[in-house]
């Protein structure tokens, strides 16, 4: 087989392979809100087909939530099976009014490295993940065959949860995904132009605190100062989570679990260039502001955090109405590290909550949904294999670094199939990912679709016991 040749059909080809990622992207699978379950199985649809367009046997998995898509090509005898891991779900796209397009009509601008392609999901997760179909279908356009076996999952609910694929993936059914490695683009890259793999990603805790006081609202001038507020409860409650001179989460044993940061580690992640002046700039933030003793690439990638992400309660409409109100509400997300764990820390918020209400208020705190921190193995001749396409690829060798997200089923894939999972992403930091304008470079798409090619190719040259696992 002719890499060039493959090479030479992904760059023919580049203007079919955008229209269909805007076919992909004009599909509103908001997974989080039930209003679009239709839309979420009509995405399915399209990914099952353009699975069968490539090449693959590929079919629906129905769940107890939103469906999956599984495809496979197992004509490799004795050559690694790679597994790919995507999502067609996206997260919704309020506040609505800050787009400067509809987010589900694709639009192509012209940004400061070239043109972009703006959409809900551009890059999280339909433009990256995409890029997976479309090497394996170059390959098999071109030489009728795949240099490897490959089997794709492709989730509805990477955005709210992922509950149905990790009961998949833990279920009996899962043998089908045995596989030599992993492979899962849904991160980014260091910098522009600086390929980038990851073997470090944040677990995660999603909590929603609801606290009530009286049976009813109460006029604040008849009842004010004679029963707790819950608005001023819950106040008082979050603003107890951190130290504001220090920025330490207060939780009690919330660090009783934190890996260190080693010394080595520290002094890599030292070593990467980065601008803290263009960074702020970059998010529209005046200053930088976190745990003290890190500098800011530590505490996003390898420190704890705590944060609100809403909050709700009392009167919010025009002009004045003097009410106190008989519940409020918030929903608190942490982001975890090696070696913590997502439950026994909701227990000790739970606990914490609880202990800062005043008396006469309620208080439920409920765990919406979780994940474990990972640290991938970066060994073996598989990884490098991978990592030699990926610098063929880009011209110029990919950086080791961590990302302060979570992608929930990483954790179980790599305990359940026992591979390793690399994670290569092609968005940026910049891509607005759950933010109004959500972008992808165009040129990191076509350069995502040659890296997976070159990817598969060098795997190719890797020989596995007998046949590969699964095959």
């Amino acid at each position: 087989m002719s890499i060039d040749s493959v090479l030479e059909r992904v760059d023919r080809e580049t203007g079919a392979s955008l229209e269909q990622l805007k076919e992909y992207l004009r599909i509103p699978s908001v997974s989080t809100d039930p209003a679009y379950a239709g839309e979420i199985r009509r995405c399915a649809g399209f990914v099952r087909e353009r699975l069968e367009t490539a090449g693959l046997e590929a079919e629906i998995i129905e769940t107890a939530g939103h469906p999956l898509v599984y495809g496979e090509w197992l004509g490799a005898p004795g050559r690694p099976t790679v597994l790919f891991y995507g999502h067609y779900d996206v997260q919704p796209v309020d506040p609505l009014d800050e787009w400067r397009n509809d987010p589900f009509e694709p639009t192509i601008e012209t940004g400061e490295r070239g043109d972009q392609i703006v959409a809900r999901g551009a890059t999280d997760d339909k433009g990256q993940s995409f890029t997976h179909i479309k090497a394996v279908e170059a390959l098999m356009a071109e030489t009728g065959s795949l240099p490897v076996n490959v089997k794709f999952l492709v989730e509805g609910e990477e955005e709210c949860g992922g509950e149905a694929i990790e009961a998949y993936v833990r279920s009996p059914a899962a043998e089908r995904l045995a596989c030599d490695l992993a492979l899962v683009s849904d991160t980014s890259m260091y910098g522009p132009g600086q390929p980038s793999v990851l073997y470090g990603l944040k677990g995660l805790l999603y909590t929603e605190v609801r606290v009530r006081g009286a049976a009813r609202d109460l006029h604040s001038g008849t009842f004010g100062g004679a029963v707790a507020n819950p608005l001023n409860a819950l106040g008082t409650m979050l603003a107890a989570l951190r130290d504001p001179e220090d920025g330490r989460i207060l939780i009690p044993g919330f660090y009783d679990d934190v890996q260190p940061l080693g010394v080595g580690e520290r002094a890599a992640f030292a070593a990467l260039p980065f601008d803290e002046t263009k960074y702020g700039d970059e998010i529209g933030a005046t200053a930088l502001w976190g745990e003290a003793g890190y500098t800011t690439l530590e505490r996003v990638w390898a420190r704890p955090t705590c944060d609100v992400n809403g909050m709700w309660g009392g009167y919010q409409g025009p002009g004045a109405k003097t009410v106190i109100a008989n519940h409020a509400g918030a929903k608190v997300s942490m982001r975890l590290v090696p070696d913590q764990e997502p439950e026994r820390l909701f227990r000790a918020f739970a606990e914490y909550m609880r202990s800062m209400a005043p008396p006469g208020i309620d208080v439920e705190v409920e765990n919406l949904n979780g994940a474990p921190p990972v640290l991938v193995d970066l060994q073996g001749p598989l990884v490098d294999a991978a990592l030699e396409g990926i610098r063929e690829a880009w011209g110029r060798e990919p950086v080791r670094v961590r990302e302060g997200g979570s992608i929930p089923i990483v954790s179980t894939l790599s305990e359940v199939l026992g591979a390793p999972v690399l994670l290569v992403g092609f968005g940026l930091s910049d891509d607005r990912l759950h933010a109004p304008n959500e972008k992808m470079d165009l040129a990191n798409f076509y350069q995502g679709i040659r890296t997976v090619v070159r990817v598969l190719d060098r795997l190719g040259g890797c020989a596995v016991d007998g046949f590969s696992p699964g095959a």
